[in-house]
């Protein structure tokens, strides 16, 4: 593929990531269960929310994904992270829809978002492979926890956005362990504690906002 064109499709994935309209190659999740399920206003705003955090990670996913990719050494490395990143593509997608069926909107900040984010993974890439693969497994494992405790905390009549959220956590596992496989290494519990409290702070912002 020529650069000018690789470059094209990365500013249109960055674009939707941001602006939203993001396209899903999979058939989303929970597509037999009521998009309108009763739910009391308390609720609905309640999933909502949480959904919201949701797109927001899948929003940082992909600019991690395409920073890390810029600078991945190896080519089956960046096949891979390309493979992962479509996946959680899909994430963004189905997120973003059910917030419209939900009567809600994506994040205000998403631009902010995605640019940390974009930094970040720059930064992680140019560590190395290893290290960069390493940041992949551990931030996918932060976002399994985090789907996990979504799953508890989602209106039970809501099935719909439940089963976006357990799709979306077994997809995370499986980039994890791809990244675990690829050579990644465990990084130092500081770099995880900074990211967790780093990640803290977007989810309670991007709850409300």
């Amino acid at each position: 593929m020529a650069l000018i064109d690789r470059f094209i499709i990365e500013f249109d994935t960055a674009l939707r990531s941001v602006a939203g309209g993001a396209n899903a190659q999979r058939p989303m999740p929970g597509s037999e269960a009521n998009a309108a399920a009763f739910m009391d206003a308390k609720e609905r705003e309640h999933a909502a929310g949480l959904m919201r955090v949701n797109h927001v990670g899948e929003v940082c996913a992909q600019a991690l994904y395409q920073s890390q990719k810029l600078v991945a050494r190896n080519p089956e490395i960046r096949q891979m992270l390309d493979h992962s990143g479509q996946e959680e593509m899909d994430h963004l997608a189905w997120c973003e829809t059910r917030l419209h069926e939900l009567g809600s909107h994506a994040s205000y900040l998403n631009p902010i978002w995605y640019a940390g984010s974009f930094a970040i993974g720059i930064i992680a890439g140019l560590g190395g492979d290893r290290w960069s693969l390493g940041f992949v497994a551990e931030t996918e494992k932060q976002v399994e926890n985090h789907l996990e405790g979504h799953l508890e905390k989602l209106p039970k009549e809501d099935q719909r956005s439940r089963a976006i959220v357990d799709q979306m956590r077994v997809d995370e596992i499986e980039h994890g362990q791809a990244a675990i496989l690829a050579g990644g290494v465990a990084l130092p519990q500081p770099i995880k504690n900074v990211m967790q409290a780093v990640s803290k702070i977007m989810t309670s912002t991007a709850y409300k906002i």
